[in-house]
């Protein structure tokens, strides 16, 4: 459920509220950042009740929220009912979530990897494929400690270093994922989904049929459907980091850099994983942003993706 716009500091803001920037990203302390890729952080408060798309991404998605429960109207699986949610945990799925707001939101939302999931949340990200669930069925009593230490936090950098704290105390060794999921994942990442099943299955020295098993059991999705995934990410990005810079980047183009085999190709994945053609979620929720960025620990700002 990847979180698809931001925006920038509301400039009307005191400035004793300056931490209360709307959006701000951070990575996490080293020795999570091989389960936990981000932190974003997010408020919004009187503007416009509106919709967003929480989109397919090659990421797990966590959200604690602050001050509003999370309003999820329909799931990646329908047959999930619609929900509110303090703390949600979501797997990698292939279709969008679709969340309200009455014009307040505020919370901060983790992107997972998947390889990092038996680590961090006690489970293979196959176990959660496709689901929403409420925090507390995951993760038990830690979703109610990590909301209340992040509304104790005066403010981002605070709340960051919380879930620094939390979650490294939380993390439990686990048996060792095999080998050759680890490589298919990162070769498939690497190339930008631009990899064929055959392929990954040749390097990995298993049948196409084992790698599609052991695949799935670890990150959820099939290699097939996890390199669909990973090349909507990527060109869904390129599309909202050209609109940020203001320049015109034509589909085709777009198309071509990210692996489809033409416009239409991308068209109709755009509508199978978004739900909407790509110049209607243009329109509507990849407008010109950017992250207000909060400094890595080396004083260095991170990039947002």
């Amino acid at each position: 459920m990847a979180a698809s716009r931001g925006r920038t500091a509301d400039p009307g803001r005191h400035a004793g509220e300056r931490e209360e920037a709307r959006y701000v990203r951070r990575r996490p302390a080293p020795p999570l950042r091989p389960l936990v890729a981000w932190y974003s952080g997010y408020r919004d408060a009187g503007v416009p009740p509106g919709t967003h798309r929480g989109l397919p991404s090659p990421y797990l998605t966590m959200i604690v929220t602050l001050d509003d429960p999370l309003v999820v109207a329909a799931h990646p699986d329908p047959r999930t009912p619609a929900g509110t949610y303090d703390t949600l945990v979501g797997g990698l799925h292939t279709a969008p979530a679709i969340v309200t707001h009455d014009g307040r939101q505020s919370g901060v939302q983790l992107a997972l990897t998947p390889l990092g999931a038996r680590a961090l949340l006690g489970v293979p990200a196959g176990e959660l494929s496709g689901l929403d669930l409420d925090g507390a069925d995951v993760l038990g009593a830690l979703a109610g400690e990590l909301r209340e230490r992040l509304l104790g936090a005066p403010g981002w950098d605070d709340r960051f270093a919380a879930l620094d704290a939390v979650l490294s105390r939380h993390t439990r060794p686990t048996r060792e994922r095999p080998p050759e999921v680890t490589l298919a994942w990162r070769r498939m990442l690497a190339a930008g989904g631009r990899v064929t099943v055959s392929d990954l299955a040749r390097e990995a020295g298993w049948s196409a049929r084992h790698l599609n098993s052991r695949f799935r059991e670890e990150i959820g999705l099939s290699p097939k459907e996890a390199a669909r995934v990973v090349r909507f990410d990527r060109v869904r990005r390129l599309l909202q980091n050209a609109a940020a810079s203001g320049r015109r980047l034509a589909l085709a183009d777009a198309a071509a850099e990210c692996g489809f085999y033409d416009q239409a190709h991308l068209a109709r994945e755009f509508r199978s994983l978004a739900g909407c053609s790509p110049s209607r979620w243009l329109a509507e929720e990849g407008a010109p942003f950017r992250y207000v960025q909060a400094p890595d620990e080396d004083g260095r700002p991170d990039s947002a993706a």
